[in-house]
């Protein structure tokens, strides 16, 4: 995948164009309708048994810088943070442990119809990066079971990202945008069982992969630059 997207990236810095390089920089905020994952054991936490470890759902805010390699392709660095909380949940009732942000870092091509010149144009993107977690303060209802100056470590982990919208123009240099955008973060992989050969005596363990994934809704101002002939 990775190898695909440097080819196409090739390929749009080799198209010809007649323009001058265009800039784009956007402000997006919005929702995030975010999932966690399922422990690969129980955990037992101020003495209740906990299987979920959430990331609860929350705003967002972000923004964009794109140069455009022809009418078309763009690419674009995509830093967006959503504002959430960390929360343990099944079977015992959910729990608040702490602030929790997640900071996403994605180079994009993105792709949009239309040239320079049309006032609304759809875009569709993917894009390759990381994914950071960054849990905050604890909760005042852990704190007094926990010694002082505890953390929680954050980490980082490899993403893609994928999406698209509509941006509409009502001058040459200023604009707006609405889009959608879903990033799967790999977390680990968990054994799944035996899968056996029908014709060969070998089996191998399968594994099922767990994705932490968000859900983004965002609208945004667009900032234009550059693009005479």
């Amino acid at each position: 995948m990775r190898r695909m997207f440097f080819v196409v990236c090739f390929m749009a810095l080799t198209a010809g164009s007649a323009r001058a390089q265009q800039v784009e920089a956007s402000i997006d905020f919005g929702y995030t309708a975010s999932e966690g994952i399922n422990a690969s054991q129980s955990r037992i936490v101020l003495g209740q048994t906990y299987n979920s470890l959430d990331i609860v759902s929350g705003g967002n805010l972000g923004f964009t810088f794109g140069v455009f390699l022809n009418e078309q392709f763009e690419v674009e660095f995509l830093y967006a943070r959503q504002f959430s909380s960390l929360e343990i949940s099944n079977p015992a009732p959910t729990k608040r442990i702490a602030a929790q942000d997640v900071d996403n870092y994605h180079g994009n091509l993105v792709y949009n119809w239309g040239d320079h010149e049309t006032k609304i144009r759809p875009y569709a993107f993917f894009g390759m990066g990381a994914t950071h977690y960054a849990p905050g303060a604890l909760d005042p209802s852990v704190q007094p079971f926990v010694p002082s100056g505890t953390q929680i470590q954050g980490f980082s982990k490899f993403s893609t990202t994928w999406g698209g919208g509509v941006k509409v123009y009502p001058n040459p240099h200023i604009g707006f945008k609405g889009g959608v955008r879903w990033t799967p973060t790999y977390i680990k992989t968990d054994p799944g069982g035996l899968w056996c050969d029908p014709f060969y005596p070998t089996c191998w363990v399968v594994g099922n992969p767990d994705y932490s994934n968000q859900f983004e809704f965002t609208g945004g101002v667009i900032f234009r630059f550059g693009g005479s002939d």
